[in-house]
């Protein structure tokens, strides 16, 4: 029991620096600091996902660090969209176990999609039903922290979507 209550107190703990993290960045109408404060971020949280032992959900954060690298460098690349899309999903067939790990699996979908080929407003709106569905598999994996997490990454990503518009309707008047 000892081991259960230090790993879920671990899984908690973890889940707070991404929190950190991930608010920093969503805050941010920058998308390169975005991005590098989610590659941080999901170091966090695929950690996190393997101490709740929702291997699907570790995977897909791994491996959306890996993604977060490639689009910094390669932004709008259609071929490195799908080998995203394609490693998401073998690694959603290689630790499946069941339909709590679906939430997941569209959000790895979802989020590669939407950061590679979308900018801006756009990506972040994508971004947003990601968390949702993050928000999901947290849930379903134990985890109060992540839950929370992805949560006010939704709410704050959500905020600056307005602020993004407003700037826009702005620069618009000011002409």
């Amino acid at each position: 029991m000892e081991e259960i209550g230090l790993r879920w107190l671990l899984g908690q703990g973890v889940s707070l620096v991404a929190l950190a993290l991930c608010l920093l960045g969503f805050a941010s109408k920058r998308d390169d600091r975005l991005f590098v404060l989610l590659l941080f971020a999901n170091v966090a949280f695929a950690a996190q996902f393997v101490l709740f032992e929702s291997w699907v959900a570790a995977g897909i954060s791994a491996l959306i660090v890996v993604r977060i690298a490639l689009v910094r460098r390669f932004p709008r690349h259609r071929a490195l969209m799908l080998a995203m899309l394609a490693a998401t999903l073998a690694v959603a067939a290689l630790t499946w176990s069941g339909p709590r790990d679906i939430p997941a699996l569209a959000a790895g979908l979802l989020g590669s999609w939407g950061m590679f080929m979308l900018r801006g407003i756009a990506m972040r709106a994508a971004l947003a039903v990601a968390a949702l569905c993050w928000i999901i598999s947290n849930v379903l994996a134990g985890s109060i922290g992540g839950t929370l997490a992805e949560s006010l990454i939704f709410v704050t990503n959500v905020i600056t979507i307005f602020r993004l518009r407003r700037d826009a309707r702005l620069r618009y008047i000011q002409g």
